[in-house]
């Protein structure tokens, strides 16, 4: 326990994919060092509605508060990305409400994940500064330009790498981080800054990410490393 919480999942990339980047790259780690003012700490969807419930991304809360801290403090950007589902009682991505939900769930979900609803707001444990960004998205990836506000912000402060934590780490992290890396950016994912439900999606997320998109470190390899 930590702060009377469980702690981070444990994650440990297995012995195949180390074994399959070892011969395409002839190396571990991807990226070296990241240059800290041009890069940003980008929260993944760490709301009431989504973190209420699940503890994994209870635990990850301290380390979440941690890496802000660093990135502010060495002159990195801090941006806090929340999933908007609905206005007005409409749904703002149907497709996925209506087709992959119950009737009644995609409601809930749209109406909780709604501007100004409870289920909406940070989690009240994140430690935030007025100085961050604050973006939307309304899709799972936060790197959709046409859904999502947080390109734009990126790109108007000289971001070229992110560094990415949140939940869930195998949809709305995972999906945020591929498509980074697809625009160009240099990707990490944070092993013990992003949760799932379960410790086998936990494991997914990062799997097929560390052979093709991007590295996976902890945070404090992130903070004593990576942007040392």
């Amino acid at each position: 326990m930590v702060d009377g919480r469980v702690k981070p999942s444990a994650f440990e990339m297995p012995d195949y994919v180390i074994e399959r980047v070892m011969k395409k790259r002839g190396r571990l780690r991807v990226f070296d060092q990241f240059a800290v003012r041009e890069t940003a700490l980008v929260v993944i969807d760490m709301q009431k509605f989504y973190v209420a419930d699940v503890a994994p991304a209870l635990a990850i809360i301290p380390n979440i508060n941690r890496l802000a801290a660093t990135f502010r403090a060495r002159g990195g950007v801090v941006a806090w990305v929340q999933m908007t589902a609905g206005r007005d009682k409409q749904s703002l991505w149907p497709l996925y409400h209506d087709f992959f939900f119950t009737k009644e769930a995609g409601a809930r979900h749209r109406d909780n994940l709604t501007e100004g609803a409870e289920g909406h707001k940070l989690h009240d444990d994140l430690t935030t500064h007025k100085d961050d960004c604050f973006a939307t998205k309304s899709r799972f990836s936060a790197f959709l330009p046409s859904v999502s506000d947080l390109p734009e912000m990126l790109r108007r402060r000289g971001i070229i790498n992110v560094v990415i934590a949140g939940m869930l780490t195998n949809f709305c992290c995972e999906t945020s981080a591929r498509d980074a890396m697809m625009l160009d950016y240099k990707v990490v994912m944070v092993s013990d800054a992003n949760a799932a439900r379960y410790p086998e999606d936990h494991s997914a997320g990062f799997t097929t990410l560390f052979q093709s998109f991007g590295d996976v470190l902890t945070t404090d390899q992130v903070i004593e490393e990576l942007l040392a």
